[in-house]
């Protein structure tokens, strides 16, 4: 079953909606424990600019592929 439009994850940048294809894995130190995750989702037009805004603070974890199942992942980390 392939999911309706307003299923899909959508990119975190503002004002974009395009279908998530990355997720990029961040956490700020002086709020987060260091193991704790926080998750933006990036279509491929803006992981590059959502990547360096994190890296620029020093934020950046880690960046993996989004999963393509139906499944939207939870909001409460965006």
């Amino acid at each position: 079953m392939t999911p309706e439009p307003a299923d899909l994850d959508r990119c975190s940048a503002k004002g974009c909606q395009s279908p998530a294809t990355w997720q990029l894995l961040w956490n700020n130190p002086k709020l987060h424990t260091p193991e704790r995750r926080k998750i933006w989702l990036a279509c491929d037009e803006h992981k590059d600019s959502l990547s360096d805004f994190l890296t620029a603070r020093q934020f950046l974890k880690d960046v993996q592929p989004h999963p393509s199942d139906p499944e939207p992942a939870s909001t409460t980390d965006r």
